[in-house]
């Protein structure tokens, strides 16, 4: 069998890879760099990396440094946004000199976005864990004595007066409300009965929901639809399904608010390759071909928020209880899929990707809601 040569291997990392000359001139890049610089080798060729590189870019000086030691150096979380690659683009940078008097530079980037939206699955489940604990102990050490508290203020209401009758309600109406919290998050510990699992298709439970939101909280917004007609069924939970795009769209309308005069939610769907999960315990990976995009015009989420928005008790709503995401990244880690949020103002997106169904869903990964492991392909 013949060895692949050095181009095909480096053509097969799914990292971008550069060759840079001594006058920063782009002399070789592979295909995942094609990709990231969204131009041709041929056209790469005549350009420079001061073309694609914002004025002062950290990324020019790593370059410069390996030349100047004649070592590999590393930067991180370097942001080379600009009019060329779009405003945030956040990398990790690696440089290595390539021969020793000529000045060429081998430049390899790995984007941080997919590094972090990892990152945070693995955080947004180990959430999803403590509520659910949390939920268990709550439902027990809480409901049975509000249930005394309320039926005690109940029997004071028969006796009191007016003014006081207005403190037993207030009563009754905060115990109420806290076995409500109580219960939503009870539902973190119920990780859904695989009876309860089917082939869906998605485009149902989406049409189901629109028809919700437009007759209720979302009734001022416009609702776009953007499907792919030839998506497959998905395995899963239609109930749970619907919970979890209710709460996406009733955010995306609260978000936008009710003044707004060209609020707009749009739904969308398409089938990705590339990503995969690895459960623990097997050596076979899932592809999450499907991908559900709620999307909205609204003026987007506060930086301080974007790191924890999925974590319980979390929330920008003044009267929010912080629930809503921390369940549907429970739900969908159970449906063996990811949830991920691109913050941008006026385009904030949330984007959920779900295995698509197989016989084999019906009792793997899918229906089991295993923590993966994560790789991109």
């Amino acid at each position: 069998m013949s060895l692949p040569s050095a181009e095909a291997m480096i053509n097969a990392l799914p990292l971008p890879v550069l060759t840079i000359g001594s006058d920063n001139e782009i002399l070789r890049v592979n295909t995942a760099a094609e990709a990231f610089l969204e131009s041709s080798q041929r056209v790469l060729e005549r350009k420079n990396l001061r073309d694609y590189m914002p004025f002062g870019s950290p990324v020019l000086a790593l370059v410069d440094e390996v030349r100047m030691r004649g070592a590999s150096v590393s930067e991180y979380r370097v942001d080379v946004g600009g009019p060329r690659l779009g405003m945030e683009r956040i990398v990790d940078a690696f440089a290595i000199p390539l021969g020793d008097d000529d000045g060429i530079v081998v430049l390899m980037l790995q984007e941080r976005t997919i590094a972090d939206k990892m990152n945070r699955q693995l955080t947004h489940r180990t959430a999803a864990r403590s509520v659910t604990a949390l939920g268990a102990m709550l439902a027990h050490e809480i409901k049975n004595p509000l249930s005394g508290i309320r039926g005690a203020a109940q029997l004071l209401e028969q006796s009191a007066g007016e003014d006081d009758r207005l403190l037993t309600r207030l009563i009754c109406d905060e115990a109420d409300r806290i076995v409500k919290l109580v219960e939503r998050v009870e539902l973190f510990g119920e990780a859904g009965p695989a009876a309860d699992r089917a082939p869906i298709n998605i485009h149902a439970v989406l049409d189901h929901v629109k028809r919700l939101a437009q007759s209720g909280f979302a009734r001022n917004v416009r609702i776009v639809e953007n499907y792919d007609p030839s998506l497959p069924p998905i395995y899963g939970s239609r109930d749970q399904l619907v919970q979890v795009f209710i709460n996406l769209l009733k955010n995306a309308a609260e978000a936008i608010g009710p003044d707004a005069l060209e609020g707009e939610i749009v739904l969308s769907t398409a089938f990705r390759t590339g990503m995969r999960l690895q459960a623990p315990g097997s050596s076979e990976r899932v592809s999450l071909p499907i991908e559900i995009a709620v999307r909205d015009n609204g003026p987007g989420i506060p930086d301080e928020f974007i790191s924890e928005m999925f974590d319980p008790f979390v929330t920008t709503k003044e009267n929010g209880s912080g629930l809503g995401l921390a369940l549907v990244a429970k739900i969908i880690g159970d449906h063996g899929g990811i949830v991920e949020c691109d913050p941008a103002p006026r385009r904030t997106t949330f984007r959920i990707l779900l295995p698509m169904f197989s016989e084999k869903t019906t009792s793997g990964t899918a229906a089991g809601g295993h923590e993966p492991h994560h790789s991109q392909q």
